[in-house]
């Protein structure tokens, strides 16, 4: 079906081709990621748009000694295929398939993990001084998109990296603005002399010769004041003040200007910048007109691009979230929303556009996020700062130091915590409960359903400190009514008894809380139910009168089970006594692999079945 691509085993096949033939292959490249994410749901509009870019690499480099480095790795798919994967690929994301982003212990070709933003140069930055210590001859290629760029890693790395002479070169990956064709002519022009072989060789026997003082600076001042002049429109001043030689920009979807320029660059030495402007979902008209949606779109017919995304069986947390902030705006002025780029995925579109003078997307900068949210806080603001709880780990220090040292009312949302399905385990929110519980004065809480939710954003809004964690799940609530409810004060660290038992009781944190009440029926009243939807503070005088009541408890959660809730619980009991025994349903203490939500838990023992089994063993023995 595909004559040039199925004949793709390795990078050392493309080298065989020619210009005309890369045009083909990656036209077959773009139409098979395309087949394959239409039923098997992937990262579309970002891998599509660097087709080009990461064909010409593998044409003009020699991976895996040579070594690529993917921000984020949503743009990485035709990596995959063309690195001995192309059959393989048709499992992306699905259990025991390919993971959705680079892993080292997946390909010898996948030089770096990815999986969070901006992490690209620096790691290339790494490799690229590991084989210049090591005498090795290797280049080393970091692919950034411009939204990565945002990120503060990225400037550290690259302030690093120009500082020093590392052999590195940071592809710009730049589908924000198409290439400008009025200006084309100036552009190749420039790209002609800034790439050529000649001028290169003669700068660095000319800086030689120089020295470090004196008439160097001198002509390093002039040449910067001229060339700014001739790219100032391109953006080449800003890495050119960080010590980058900076390149283009070129069309990075003309795969002839993508290899000219991989070619001339190649062997220049120093750190260096080739800026490329690209069309996030190229070739396919549907994501091209609509990147946003695109960007992941679920299943979709190749051939008419519409979506076949089925209705929503209950409304998801993050449309809750949504509505909820937006009514909770409305009530009070001091109301204000953030989000890391991650407007439309948390659900604060709404908001933005019914409040666009308190809403701020600040980009793909988690710590900045919060610490701005703790200024806002500390201004007399209410801020609600939603960011997917996998990501808030990169603003540990932030919620730490400028929120909870100073108690600022900030209320931290921590979306998509628990298990997140086919992203895996770069994504999972698993981490957050253990890594917080521990920080004094924070309240960490997670809802059992919709209007929990609901009542928990009410509660934060009317709580005069922080940080007030709220940690709910990805995707469909339990189907509850939410939208005309009465809005409720829930007493902080208060748990709530759903089901009374006469054997066991299942305290329970989170959308785990709704599978154990489904669970307890089944055993007709032996089984209590309890819903610790503050994790901490913990409710105490709950746990003591369970306790009292109870031989056996079995904590379930959608978190880590060490430091989570059944760390907490086990804590408390130690010192108590008579205690009960006590086991714990969550995440083991290793990175659980993509697989559909369902099989995750189901892996992790948090399943409905694999409950009804640990409360059938201890039954079974106590008879």
């Amino acid at each position: 079906m595909y004559p040039l691509l199925d004949k793709i085993n390795s990078p050392a096949d493309i080298k065989r081709l020619d210009l005309n033939e890369l045009k083909q292959l990656c036209a077959e490249l773009r139409h098979y990621i395309i087949k394959v994410c239409s039923t098997n749901p992937g990262h579309l509009g970002s891998s599509l748009g660097a087709v080009e870019l990461i064909v010409g690499y593998h044409y003009v480099y020699d991976s895996p000694a040579d070594k690529i480095v993917f921000d984020v790795g949503h743009q990485a798919y035709a990596h995959k295929i063309l690195t001995g994967r192309r059959e393989a690929f048709r499992t992306l994301r699905r259990s025991g398939g390919l993971s959705g982003f680079p892993r080292r212990d997946e390909s010898e070709y996948d030089s770096f993990g990815v999986g969070h933003s901006s992490t690209s140069v620096s790691a290339a930055l790494g490799l690229a001084e590991a084989a210049r210590l090591q005498g090795r001859k290797e280049k080393v290629v970091a692919l950034i998109g411009d939204g990565a760029l945002t990120g503060g890693l990225a400037f550290e790395g690259l302030n690093n990296a120009g500082a020093g002479n590392a052999d590195l070169l940071v592809i710009l990956n730049d589908n924000e603005i198409s290439i400008d064709h009025n200006l084309g002519g100036l552009h190749n022009y420039l790209l002609k002399v800034t790439t050529s072989q000649r001028y290169n060789a003669l700068k660095d026997k000319v800086w030689n010769v120089l020295g470090e003082r004196g008439l160097r600076h001198a002509i390093q001042r002039w040449w910067r004041s001229l060339k700014s002049w001739m790219v100032k429109r391109t953006g080449g001043d800003l890495f050119e003040a960080l010590g980058f030689r900076y390149f283009g920009p070129i069309d990075g979807n003309d795969i002839e200007a993508v290899v000219m320029a991989l070619r001339r660059i190649k062997n220049i030495s120093g750190p260096r910048v080739l800026h490329a402007h690209t069309v996030k979902g190229k070739g396919f008209p549907a994501s091209e007109a609509d990147p946003y949606t695109w960007h992941a779109p679920g299943k979709f017919d190749p051939e008419t691009g519409k979506r076949l995304n089925g209705p929503y069986p209950a409304d998801r947390y993050q449309d809750v979230f949504g509505q909820v902030l937006c009514e909770l705006a409305e009530k009070d002025s001091r109301v204000v929303g953030i989000t890391p780029a991650m407007a439309s995925g948390c659900g604060m579109s709404k908001f933005a556009i019914r409040f666009p003078d308190r809403f701020y997307d600040v980009g793909i900068e988690e710590e900045h996020a919060v610490t701005f949210s703790a200024g806002l806080a500390a201004g007399g603001m209410r801020p609600f700062c939603n960011i997917y709880s996998s990501f808030a780990q990169r603003a540990y220090d932030q919620i730490v130091h400028d929120v909870a040292l100073q108690k600022l009312p900030v209320v931290l949302c921590f979306d998509r915590a628990g298990l997140v399905g086919e992203d895996g385990a770069t994504h999972h929110g698993v981490f957050d409960i253990a890594a917080l519980r521990t920080v004094p004065d924070t309240i960490i809480s997670s809802p059992k359903d919709e209007a929990e939710l609901k009542n928990l954003m009410y509660t934060a809004l009317n709580t005069d400190h922080g940080p007030f964690i709220i940690r709910y799940p990805r995707g469909c609530g339990e189907g509850v009514q939410w939208k005309d409810a009465p809005y409720e004060l829930l007493p902080a660290g208060k748990a709530e008894e759903l089901a009374e038992g006469s054997e066991i009781a299942l305290v329970c944190t989170g959308p785990a809380t709704s599978m154990a009440l489904r669970v307890a029926e089944k055993f007709d009243g032996k089984a209590g139910v309890y819903n610790f939807r503050f994790v901490k503070p913990l409710d105490t005088e709950m746990l003591d009168r369970i306790a009292g009541k109870y031989r056996h408890v079995l904590t379930i959660e959608d978190g880590s089970l060490k430091g989570g809730l059944f760390g907490a619980v086990a804590e408390y009991y130690a010192g108590k006594e008579p205690a009960p025994t006590i086991e714990g349903c969550g995440i083991p203490d290793n990175f659980i692999r993509q697989a559909s939500k369902d099989e995750e838990w189901a892996i992790c023992g948090i399943d409905e079945k694999s409950v009804s089994k640990k409360i059938e063993n201890f039954l079974e023995n106590r008879k």
